[in-house]
C-alpha cells in the first residue's frame, strides 16, 4: 500500500489528485495541508487521514511514501526540494518551478535522494494523443513538415478554488507565469512528446490584453502568447495559449505531413481526422479532451502509483519535463528581447 500526503489542497487537488488516489486500490490518503486549514480538514473528514498546519510537519511523518504538491507555481520548487529531501516521492503539479534553476535543482535533488520526481503533463496521457503519436510514428503522414498547436478557455478565474479577480493565478507574486506556463507547457510537452524531437529555438510575445484583477487593472501576467518552435528534425510550427478564448474551448493540434494532415480534438465527434493526400480520410473515435467543466480521469495518478509500485522511473519524470520548461523559460526571454532565442538541452 502506497500512503501518500497531499500538499495544497486547491481545485486540482479536489478533482483530479484526491479523487483519483482515493479510487486506487494500492493508495491510502495519510495527510493533508492547505494554508487554509479548515479546507484540509474537511478533506481528511471526507475521506480520511489527517490535517497538517505545516508542510514540514506532514513531511515529517516517516509513514508517508509519497506527496502531491499541488500548490501555486512559486512554491513548486521549495516544497517538492524539502519533500524529496524527506525521502518522499514527488509528484508535483505544472508548471514544474518559476526559474530554469528552480527545475534542474528539482532534478538534482531527486536523482541525489533516489527518489521519483513526476510532473502533471496530462495531456501525453490522452487517447489520442497516444495514438497520434503512434500514427506519426508509422509514417501515416509522412514526415512532419510543419504544425499548430493551440489551448485556449476563458481563463482560470472560474477554475480556481477561490473564484474571481482576486485568483492567485493572476497574482505575479505567486504565479509568477500566465498562459504561457498554465497552457503552452501543456502543448510544448505535448510537441516533445508527439514527434520524439526536441524544440531548439523560439520565437515569442507574450502579452497581457484582456484579463483585469479587482481593481480594473490589466493583470501582472500574461493573458496571452504565441511562439513559432523550431524541431530538431527541421519542421516548424505554432503553439499558442490564452486565457481570453471567451468561447468553446481550444485544445487542438494539427500536424502537416509529406503525405497528409493529422488533425488531433480538433472536431466534436472524431479525436483524430487524418486527410491524406491519394483523398483517404481516415477517422477515429477515441475519447473526448478534458475541459475544465468537463474533468475526467487524467490517468497521471494511476501512472505515478504504478511507477511506485513498481519501482520504475515515470514516463513524466522531471528530467523529461525540464527539456519543456527550457522551452517556456526561452520563450519569455524571445518576448522580453524581440529576438529568436536557440534552446541548449545538453
Amino acid at each position: 500500500m502506497i500512503k501518500v500526503g497531499i500538499i495544497g489542497c486547491g481545485k486540482i487537488a479536489q478533482k483530479r489528485h484526491i479523487p483519483e488516489y482515493a479510487e486506487h486500490p494500492q493508495v491510502q490518503i495519510l495527510a493533508y495541508y492547505d494554508l487554509n486549514l479548515a479546507r484540509a480538514q474537511a478533506l481528511a473528514a471526507q475521506y480520511g487521514g489527517k490535517a497538517y498546519d505545516s508542510y514540514q510537519a506532514l513531511l515529517a511523518n516517516t509513514d508517508i511514501d509519497a506527496v502531491s504538491v499541488c500548490t501555486a507555481n512559486h512554491s513548486h520548487a521549495g516544497i517538492t526540494i524539502a519533500a524529496l529531501n524527506a525521502g518522499k516521492h514527488v509528484l508535483c503539479e505544472k508548471p514544474m518551478a518559476t526559474t530554469l534553476e528552480d527545475c534542474e535543482a528539482m532534478v538534482a535533488t531527486a536523482k541525489a535522494n533516489k527518489r521519483f520526481l513526476m510532473i502533471g503533463q496530462n495531456q501525453r496521457l490522452a487517447k489520442a494523443h497516444v495514438k497520434a503519436k503512434q500514427l506519426l510514428k508509422e509514417g501515416l503522414i509522412g514526415d512532419l513538415v510543419t504544425f499548430r498547436t493551440t489551448f485556449g478557455h476563458a481563463g482560470p478565474e472560474t477554475w480556481s478554488i477561490d473564484p474571481g479577480k482576486d485568483t492567485w493565478f493572476f497574482d505575479k507574486n505567486q504565479a509568477v507565469m500566465g498562459a504561457m506556463a498554465d497552457l503552452g507547457i501543456h502543448k510544448t510537452d505535448l510537441i516533445h512528446f508527439l514527434t520524439d524531437q526536441t524544440i531548439v529555438e523560439t520565437t515569442a510575445r507574450l502579452l497581457t490584453l484582456d484579463k483585469r484583477d479587482a481593481t480594473g487593472s490589466l493583470i501582472g501576467v500574461d493573458d496571452n502568447a504565441i511562439c513559432i518552435y523550431r524541431l530538431s528534425g527541421g519542421a516548424i510550427g505554432t503553439m499558442s495559449a490564452s486565457w481570453t478564448h471567451y468561447g468553446v474551448e481550444d485544445n487542438s493540434t494539427i500536424l502537416y505531413g509529406t503525405k497528409g494532415i493529422m488533425r488531433i480534438y480538433d472536431d466534436p465527434n472524431f479525436a483524430i481526422i487524418v486527410n491524406l493526400n491519394s483523398g483517404e480520410r481516415i477517422l477515429f473515435e477515441l475519447d473526448k479532451i478534458q475541459t475544465n467543466e468537463d474533468q475526467t480521469k487524467s490517468g497521471v495518478i494511476d501512472l505515478f502509483v504504478d511507477s511506485l509500485v513498481t519501482n520504475t522511473e515515470p514516463e513524466i519524470s522531471g528530467a523529461e519535463v525540464l527539456k519543456s520548461m527550457r522551452v517556456i523559460f526561452a520563450s519569455i526571454e524571445s518576448s522580453q528581447t524581440g529576438m529568436p532565442v536557440a534552446i541548449n538541452h545538453d
